[in-house]
């Protein structure tokens, strides 16, 4: 174990390992490029969705439902059968990756705009602020907070995923694993591992920092 060990810090710390196409800065950028992109894609799609349900309180079991079922799809198998029936492009692992952030915004953004009192919705109302006035300036600021949970939530989702880009011969820190345990390299494997779990870690202390301080003043 200590020479696994020793042998992992060896090639985590190596200069020749972070240069080249092959090296870590290289596919720590294609790695984020595949996580942010399609974390951006989701939110584009599920956050006008959980708004609307929760404002409008239609279709809530249905999108609810829907966003199951989404968390249940088997990843690779959908990164493989949209490549194949793409003609071997990116696209799958695109699509991929947004199904499976899809359902951690929809869920969050249901739930913050739920979570609103009624008689703060209503106390609006009563003020004479129409609707689209009563979602954007009372219903969203009080549900932002657990919408951005839903995005960090995605997000990690997303990253800790995006080595599937590697399963269909792309890029990213995913190709360490498939290549090491095509090659039989241990140390490339567990290197692959750990900087996509480093990558998560950081990124989600980051996103709280931010949801933190920029909540901080709220009341509870």
């Amino acid at each position: 174990m200590y020479e696994l060990l020793t042998d992992l810090a060896a090639w985590l710390t190596g200069a020749e390992q972070w240069t080249g196409p092959d090296g870590i800065a290289h596919r720590l950028a294609e790695h984020l490029e595949y996580s942010l992109l399609a974390t951006l894609v989701a939110a584009a799609i599920a956050l006008p969705v959980g708004l609307l349900i929760g404002h409008t309180g239609k279709g809530a079991f249905v999108a609810v439902n829907l966003a199951s079922f989404g968390r249940a799809l088997p990843t690779v198998g959908l990164v493989v059968l949209v490549f194949l029936a793409s003609g071997l492009s990116m696209w799958p692992v695109y699509i991929a990756l947004v199904a499976l952030a899809v359902p951690a915004i929809v869920t969050n953004t249901y739930a913050g705009m739920s979570a609103v009192a009624p008689e703060v919705k209503d106390a609006a109302y009563g003020q004479g602020m129409r609707g689209h006035q009563v979602l954007f300036q009372v219903e969203l600021p009080l549900a932002l907070p657990l919408i951005m949970t839903g995005l960090r939530l995605a997000l990690i989702q997303v990253v800790a995923t995006a080595t599937i880009a590697a399963y269909v011969s792309f890029g990213g820190l995913g190709r360490y694993v498939f290549d090491g345990l095509a090659q039989r390299d241990l140390v490339q494997v567990l290197g692959g591992a750990v900087l996509v779990a480093l990558v998560a870690v950081v990124l989600d202390l980051a996103l709280t920092t931010v949801q933190r301080i920029v909540f901080r003043h709220r009341p509870a």
